[in-house]
Formats: structure tokens, C-alpha cells, sequence
């Protein structure tokens, strides 16, 4: 844990850009969980869970969207952990690379699920 406070107060001192997106991340998936969990609809029998390309949508129960909030958690703490151990052991261009990608994959997530409420 030393360690990771050690990059941490490197990565604020020396690299901003990644700070910022450290940010960005935790802000879009507490956004995310938010989003998610006034979204689930318990007293729902029926809530879309998934598409295939051949069967359509997917039908299923509220519970299956908990993985919408369990994914936020992941994005937002795990990622962090990630990231700075990357930071570490990588250096700062691989922590850039890992830290846009888990943005984009927030948004991917912000985005099944904007599509799968619509169709519920």
C-alpha cells in the first residue's frame, strides 16, 4: 500500500495527463453505478438483458442488471489499483494506453445499457 501512495504522489506530480484521466474514470463510473442502480426496475417480470445478432434481444430478470454496477466498481477502484501498478512496472505511455481504454469501455457499458432500458 506504501507503494501505491509512492505513485500516486508520483503520477501527481509529474504526469497531470494521467491524473486527469484517473479522474475522468472514477467520475464516469460512479456516474455509471448511479445510472445503473435507479435504473433496476425490481418489480419488472421481464427486463432486457442482452442482444445477439440472430436471436435479438434477450430476455431475463432484474437481477441480471446488476452487472451494470458491479462493472462501475470495477471500472472505477480495480482500474485505478491497475493503473497505478501499471504505472509502476510500465511506466506512464502503457498507463495512458490502459486508463483510455477502460474510459472507452465505461462508456461501452454507459451505452449497452442506454439501449437495453430502451427496449425494455
Amino acid at each position: 500500500m506504501k507503494n501505491f501512495k509512492k505513485t500516486f504522489v508520483k503520477i501527481y506530480s509529474t504526469e497531470r495527463g494521467i491524473l486527469l484521466i484517473m479522474i475522468l474514470n472514477l467520475v464516469l463510473s460512479i456516474v455509471l453505478f448511479a445510472f445503473s442502480l435507479t435504473r433496476l426496475n425490481p418489480n419488472a417480470a421481464v427486463v432486457k438483458i442482452g442482444y445477439g445478432d440472430i436471436g435479438g434481444y434477450r430476455d431475463g430478470t432484474w437481477a441480471d442488471m446488476l452487472v451494470f454496477p458491479l462493472l462501475a466498481i470495477l471500472f472505477g477502484i480495480l482500474h485505478s489499483l491497475l493503473a497505478l501498478k501499471i504505472f509502476q512496472k510500465r511506466g506512464g505511455g502503457m498507463t495512458k494506453f490502459f486508463l483510455i481504454i477502460t474510459t472507452v469501455l465505461i462508456l461501452g457499458s454507459f451505452l449497452v445499457l442506454v439501449r437495453l432500458l430502451g427496449e425494455g
